[in-house]
This record gives C-alpha cells, structure tokens and sequence, in this order.
C-alpha cells in the first residue's frame, strides 16, 4: 500500500494557486472514487521524495512479533512477507550482542512510547545483508485494546546519499559564477541563483514565476522561448546559444551565451529546463575588434596587391576605389591636383586648401546614386575646387582627415575627406562614405582611410615622378631622332617611330638619313639592348657618332669597326674614377651592345653598299616582284668587339622599295621572330602605292605583332639621278686640262640654266683641278652633279689628302682651297677605291641668297 501525501503547487499569482488548489481537489476526489471502486489509487506523481528515500514500513502485534510487512519492507530487507510476518524483529535483524537492549527497548514501545534511532541490521538470509536503517516506531492499539507499534523505516545510506547530492547541488546552483535557472515546464522561473539576481536585479526569490518575455526584448523573447520548448519537447541540449538584451538602469547592449538542457526527476519525469548562462559581451566586443583589425588587415594587404601596378595617375585612382568598395565604404571619390595632370613640378597653391582638383574617380556600390559634396555633383573629368570655410578645404590645408556628418534628409550618413599625402606633398582627395544602414566611421576607421589614402598617394606621386622622367626621356629619344621628314637625292623617303605600347620605358631604337658628298644618302637603323635613360643615352652617343664617323665618309664597314670601339667604350669606367669606384659600381660597368645597319646610297649608280652589325637584313620590294630580305652577312653587334665587318654592294632599281626596321616590328613575347618577318614581307606587296601609305600598311597589318619594345621602320624608294643631271669628264694629266676644265663646267651649267653660278664654279674648278695636276697622280676626273644642289668632283688616283692652312702675306700660293672654303657652302675630300676625290659644293640661285663675288673673295685672302 502506498503512502498518500498531498502535491503542493507553488505560484505568485493568487489566482494560480487557487486553479492549482481546484485541480488537486478534483484529482484526490477522483481518486477516491476509484479506491472505492477497488483501483489502487495515488495522489503523489512518480517521481516524488518517497522514490528517491524509498520509504519501507512494517507493524508489530502486542506480542512483539512482526504481522505485517510492506512491499517496500521486501525491497530493503529482502525477506518476502510470508517470511517475515511471524518473526521476532529482534531476533531476526539485530546483531546478538545487541538484542538485550533491543529487547528493552520493544518492551518499551510496547508500553506506548516511542522511538527513533538508528539500528544496524543483517537479514536473515543466506546472503547475510548488512544495512544501517533510520526507525520510528510509533504506537497503536489493536481492536482488541491491546498496545502494538507502526514502524516506519528507512535506509540510512539512502538518505546520506540524498543529503550529499542536496548538498552539492545547493552549493553549484547557490555558488556559481554562472547564471543559473530552473525554468518549469510552463517557461517560468522556478528557481534563480544568486549570479542570476546580481545581474538583474532583487534577491533569487523575487524572480520566480516571471517569463523569459520579462527579461528580454519581445523578438529575442520569442526566439528563446521557442528554443526552450524545443529543448522540452526533444531533449536535445543547447550549447553556445547567443542572447541580446538589456539589464536594468543601462542603455548598453548586453549579450550572453546561455547552454540549455532538460531536467529529469529519478523515475525520468521532465521537471523543466536547465539554464546556464555566461556575460560575453566583452568578448563579443574583443571578437568585433579582432575581426575588425583582421578585416583592415585583409584591405590593407589587397592595397598593397592592387594599387600602384599602373604608373598611371588616373588608373591608380581607379585601383584605390576598387579596394575599399565596397569592403570599407559604399561610395569613394578621388580629386587630383590638376596640376600634377598637367605636369607641373611641384604642386602650388596647396596652403589654403582652394586649389583647382579634378575628379579622376568614382565608385559607388549603390546603383545609380550620384555622388555630391556640394550644390551638385562632380562628374569624373570636372575641374572644380571647394569652398575656402569648407571641411574639404581645411583637409586640404591641414594635411588631415575630416569627419563629414551627414545632412539631413540625405542618403549619406557619414563621410571622411582624407588628404592624399606623399612626401609631405598632397597630392589630392580622398572621400570614403558611408550610406545610412551601415556602421558609421570609427577611429579605427579612420586610421586605415589615412593609410589607404596614404599608400595611393606614393602610388600616384611615383606615377607623376615616372610620367615627368617619362617626358623628358622621351624629349630626349626623340631630340635625337631626325626631326620632321628627311630628305635625300634620288630617294623618296618615309619614317616611323613608335614607343613600345606598354610605355614603361623610353628604348633604344634610332634611325637616321644622312646627307654625304656628291648627293649620296646613308641610311642607318639601329638598336641599343635594353632599355631605359641608360639605354637611350646610348643610343643619342651612338647617333652622334654616326653622324662624325659619316661625314668624314668613310665606307659602311669602317663606320661600324669605329661604332664597335665607341661601343665598347661606352660601359667602361673612366682612369679618373676607376681608384673611387666602389665594388657595387661594378654592376654600372656594363657592356652596351646595339646592332645597326649602316647603307650608302649612290644616286648617280642606283648602288647601295650595306654593311650589317648583328641587325636584321634589309627588305628590297623591286617592281612588279615579291619582296626578299638581301643577304647581308649578320656580323656581331656592336660593342663585342674582334670581329670585322662585311660589305654588300646591290644595285637598286628605279622604283624599288627598301626597308630597314628595328626588331619591335616583328618579334614580341606572342610570336616569334621567323613568324614576325614572314608577316612584314607579306605586308609589302604593293611598293607602287604612296610611300606613306605602305608605312601606314605596314605598322596595322603588324600590329598583333607589335610588343613592349619600341618600333623603328625607315622606308627609301628608290629614284636616282637622271642622266642629264650628271656632267663627267676625264681629264689628261697635263696643264691645260685646268682651261678644259673650266669650259666644261661654262657649258654644262649654261646648258642647266645655271649663269649666277658659271664664274665661282670656273674658279673653284680651275683650284681642284690645278691641285690634281700638281700633288696627285693619274687621270683626272671631272663630276658635275645637279639637284638639290650642284656638286662638283675632282678625282685622282693620289692617296694625299688635301689639307687647308693659312698662307702667309708673303707667299705666292696656297690660298687656293681657303678659296674654295670662302665661296662655296661645303668642300670636303674622300678616298676612294682608286684614290680620292675631292669636291665642293654650291646652293642654287634661289633670287634671296647671293653667291660672294670670286674677286671680292680673292682680295680677301690678303
């Protein structure tokens, strides 16, 4: 038979208990209803104290003799009632030196008192069990009058165990650092320990019966209410649950990890939810610091990957806004001084923040929202300037950044202006914004705007230093290049020079057309390795030593041995510098190497004679014939030095087209150099069109092919002389030749229409050929050659040169060649296959220039 105690309902409300108390009336009402109808009946759930202290009881006849024995009686001592019902208790359980104590004390009891103690006990059984049991014996009477006793038993060792457990748990639930609740089954508060109250406020008690709704927003209510009902229904555990909300008399947003898990009494009743709960809002706030530096962390270094790979002002600018939008604002500006685009040296202008900016970029990760700091917006590519009172202004005077607030009704919330300082120089603006909906600037975002702002600056300062030496490099390569279209006797010709299309550097490709005696034209292509200042420096030396080396006339290949000294010269250090030159200088000691085809043309013969220092062959497109490379030996570059130079002599036909060109036409990292020349002669079909146009042909049929190297292409159609511009004559070696002389060159320029010319050119004759007669040897040869200018040539076959000097006041001769310096434009000598030539020459009457009067000039000399 089981014991029937009453269920106690706890609750604040008045109202609740008195439900509670109705339906424990109803409960017990019903039950006794079916007790009467023979049902065992229970009030108490399982689940209740008596299933944890497993409470036995037994009674004692007036003859101290058990007659009847509990089910729970069974269970501890393990003696079934038919056993036990009979027995002496003293007999039966008490140790034998005990039982004469015991006796008295039944005897007592019997007597009507009563008892409580604790009594060691053994069964008598086979397995002897030992216990320790907690009796109260309480007295009655039988029907009959006679005295007799209830006992009420319990194991000792079960309740220790349950006072130990009790124990542990008050001290966890009461000692805690962590909030803890026992929330029922109708989510309400059962019990608070005392870390919970601290935290919001009044003692654990007063927080029973309130609802998580009393504690938290309504929507994070909701959202926990909801998790602790599925804890309830499914018995699965929260760990880590993130919960926000506010503690009494603060406005400062708390946050909390909660772990939840259900509660089950001894028989396995849900009894409510466990709650755990821990302060994480510092955390919270350190993990938000963290995640921040890392994130600035992760902007900062996709900066240092993305900005600055373009020496490009603009495209710098662009490369900041695709860092930081959207990763650190919605919108971004950047404003150039417009000075820097321009080219100024230095900025001016920048002490009172008015300077003239121009918008070189605009991001926006908010479609189609303009951008406006002002009365209206900026477009990209305005000139404009801010206001003197202005924040941008003084961000621009100060060299620090502003915080903008926003305006009212705008879609801005807040906006940095952070100057963009280089060098102590600023160099423009920067504007990060923020639209409403995000987080407003901090100061940590302040500090990674100014190094953004920062590392764009040095970025777009570099640029504008490289875009400077750029210019001037470039003034430089160009300067030494032929200005405007170039000019020569029986050639028609056309250029182009084109920089590398990565425009990086200035490179080292050069051509030239230089005029030499007797109307003939050099032709020269080249190309120092490399590239670069060095490099185009080089090339200007080389150049200009062409130039020397082709006016002394001297043939193709020995221009080329003499380059191929100058060469080698040119990396090597000085005596005067070689005791200071510290060891890394030996890395500027490098050794320029160039190649360079050198031609001269002939007009009177259509003979061209090439000599070749590692370039690549000339092209010849002659009429009506495919083009062809001329089989030029190769030779070695310039400045290796040790090898000779060969020469190549080709008649040129009248009409045919020659090409020289640097490597950049036809070789680039896409395709290879066999590729690129097969390409440039099969753009050379046409030669009959206008020279310009089959330049222009050629540089867009080969412009896949052009790389990063500069591009050099030099084209000469070949023309001549014609036949009745030549006078020649030979001339015996005898005096009179001088008087023969003198009457060709009368009728051959009457014949030209050429009268101004007929008495300087007699003179001048009558001196070259009178020195042939006397200081050279063989036959002499007259040459009359009209064009652009008239050219006259004596040839001998004496290896002495001709040397200018001043005759003295006494002296009967020697003032016949500073006659011929005084009255024509140039004279000049050269060796020849056979022996040397010597020539001057004499502009055409044009009706403005008059030639100096022979007899005026005569005089002079005196």
């Amino acid at each position: 038979m089981s014991e029937i105690p009453a269920k106690a309902t706890e609750s604040e409300d008045p109202s609740d208990g008195a439900r509670a108390a109705a339906t424990t009336d109803a409960a017990v009402a019903a039950e006794l209803r079916d007790a009467a109808s023979g049902t065992l009946w229970q009030v108490s759930p399982p689940g209740s104290m008596y299933d944890y202290i497993k409470v036995a009881s037994f009674s004692i006849g007036p003859d101290g003799h058990v007659d009847q024995w509990s089910l729970r009686a069974e269970q501890l001592f393990g003696i079934p009632a038919e056993r036990a019902v009979g027995m002496d208790p003293i007999e039966a359980f008490i140790a034998p030196e005990l039982r004469e104590r015991g006796q008295r004390k039944m005897a007592e009891i019997l007597d009507g008192r009563e008892w409580t103690g604790v009594v060691p006990f053994r069964a008598p059984d086979a397995a002897g069990t030992e216990g320790l049991a907690e009796v109260y014996v309480m007295p009655t009477a039988t029907e009959e009058g006679e005295r007799a006793a209830v006992c009420i038993v319990v194991d000792v060792h079960t309740l220790r165990r349950i006072e130990t457990d009790l124990a542990a748990s008050q001290a966890i639930f009461g000692q805690s650092p962590f909030g803890f609740l026992l929330i029922d089954t109708e989510l309400r508060v059962r019990r608070a320990n005392q870390r919970f109250a601290s935290v919001f406020g009044g003692t654990p008690d007063d927080h029973r019966g309130r609802r998580v709704h009393d504690y938290l927003p309504a929507a994070e209510a909701d959202r926990v209410a909801a998790t602790l009902r599925r804890v309830l229904e499914t018995g699965e555990s929260i760990t880590d649950m993130h919960v926000t909300g506010f503690v009494p008399g603060s406005d400062e947003r708390k946050h909390w990890s909660a772990n939840l898990y259900r509660v089950h009494s001894g028989s396995g009743r849900t009894l409510g939810v466990a709650w755990l709960s821990t302060d994480v809002t510092g955390r919270r706030a350190a993990a938000r610091e963290a995640a921040a530096a890392r994130r600035n962390l992760a902007l900062l270094n996709e900066a240092g990957a993305r900005i600055g790979n373009s020496l490009d002002l603009e495209t710098t600018a662009r490369e900041l806004l695709d860092v930081v939008v959207p990763g650190f604002c919605d919108l971004a500006t950047v404003d150039l001084h417009q000075g820097l685009l321009v080219g100024d040296e230095t900025p001016p202008g920048l002490t009172d923040g008015s300077v003239e900016l121009r918008r070189v970029a605009f991001s926006s990760a908010v479609s189609g929202v303009p951008f406006a700091t002002g009365p209206a917006p900026v477009p990209v590519g305005s000139v404009h300037h801010y206001a003197f009172n202005s924040p941008w202004a003084a961000a621009l005077r100060t060299g620090r950044p502003r915080y903008i607030p926003a305006e009212d009704g705008g879609l801005i919330q807040s906006t940095l202006a952070v100057p963009m300082v280089a060098h102590d120089t600023v160099v423009g603006l920067a504007q990060f914004c923020r639209t409403k909906g995000s987080e407003p600037f901090g100061e940590r975002d302040r500090g990674l705007a100014v190094e953004l702002a920062a590392r764009a600056a040095v970025c777009i300062d570099n640029a504008r230093l490289y875009r400077r030496e750029h210019e001037r490099a470039l003034i430089l390569q160009r300067s030494l290049l032929p200005p405007g279209d170039p000019e020569a006797s029986g050639l028609d010709i056309a250029c182009r020079y084109l920089p590398g299309n990565a425009a990086t550097e200035v490179g080292g490709d050069w051509f030239d057309v230089i005029e030499l005696p007797g109307h003939r034209t050099a032709l020269v292509v080249g190309d120092v390795m490399g590239r670069g200042l060095r490099a185009a420096v080089a090339m200007g030396e080389l150049r200009t030593a062409v130039r020397t080396l082709a006016l002394l006339d001297l043939e193709p290949a020995e221009v080329l041995s003499a380059l191929d000294e100058i060469a080698r010269g040119l990396g090597a250090p000085s005596e005067a510098g070689r005791t200071s030159r510290q060891p890394r200088d030996a890395e500027l000691s490098e050794v320029y190497l160039a190649t360079c085809v050198y031609a001269v043309y002939d007009p009177v013969t259509r003979r061209c004679t090439f000599a070749n220092a590692g370039h690549l062959p000339p092209v010849l497109v002659e009429p009506g014939e495919p083009a062809l490379m001329l089989d030029v030996p190769p030779g070695m570059p310039l400045g290796v030095g040790g090898e000779p130079f060969e020469e190549v002599e080709v008649e040129l036909p009248e009409g045919a087209l020659l090409a020289l060109y640097t490597d950049g036409l036809v070789e680039s990292r896409d395709h290879p150099l066999d590729e690129g020349l097969q390409a440039f002669v099969g753009a050379l079909t046409d030669s009959s069109r206008p020279l310009e146009d089959v330049c222009d042909h050629v540089l867009t049929t080969l412009d896949t092919h052009h790389g990063e190297d500069d591009i050099a292409l030099l084209m000469a159609r070949i023309q001549g002389l014609p036949a009745e511009s030549v006078g020649d004559w030979t001339l015996p070696r005898e005096p009179r030749s001088v008087g023969r002389a003198r009457e060709y060159a009368r009728a051959q320029l009457t014949g030209w229409g050429l009268e101004p010319l007929v008495d300087t050119a007699e003179l001048l004759v009558s001196e070259l050929v009178t020195n042939a007669l006397r200081y050279g040897e063989g036959e002499i040869r007259l040459r009359l050659l009209l064009d652009r200018t008239l050219v006259c040539e004596v040839w001998d076959a004496g290896l002495v040169q001709p040397r200018r000097r001043r005759a003295r006041d006494t002296d009967e001769g020697g003032r016949g060649l500073q006659l011929v310096g005084l009255l024509s434009a140039g004279w000049g000598s050269r060796r020849t296959p056979h022996g040397k030539t010597v020539w001057f020459e004499l502009p055409l009457p044009d009706g403005d220039s008059h030639a100096m009067d022979p007899t005026e000039a005569l005089l002079s000399l005196y």
